[in-house]
């Protein structure tokens, strides 16, 4: 099953996807603007690429674990994404991943974007969890 990830931001989005198998992540790009037409249409490029049978959305949660703007925003995105793919929409919590992709550029001396790295951890969390996210 193969898989795309969004770290979702309103300016900038990382996108990263797994190999066919769904074992394997790689990030892929960033995408400006993904609520804008010029993003949209980026995105929907990248899906068609990929074909993806998933993709997964980071919701940024608080760390009380409650929903804020940015949460919100997210689920509206997914929402109105699942009405535009054929493929399953899940998002999944996305509290510290940016942390962990600057940890881990920092540890490697990773020069990839990183928000492409974020729906690295993104996805590698999903994966992780038995890919059963909603």
């Amino acid at each position: 099953m193969k898989a795309l990830a969004l770290d979702l931001g309103r300016a900038r989005t990382g996108v990263a996807v797994t190999d066919p198998t769904g074992t394997l992540v790689r990030p892929l790009q960033v995408i400006r603007e993904i609520d804008r037409a010029e993003g949209a249409a980026e995105l929907d490029a990248v899906i068609a690429r990929e074909q993806p049978d998933v993709i997964v959305i980071g919701q940024p949660l608080l760390m009380s674990g409650d929903a804020g703007e940015q949460a919100h925003h997210a689920s509206s995105f997914a929402g109105r994404l699942r009405r535009r793919v054929d493929a399953r929409v899940v998002l999944i919590d996305e509290r510290m991943s940016t942390a962990e992709a600057e940890r881990r550029a920092r540890e490697t001396g990773s020069s990839t974007d990183i928000d492409s790295l974020a729906a690295c951890v993104i996805l590698e969390a999903w994966l992780a969890a038995g890919k059963e996210a909603a």
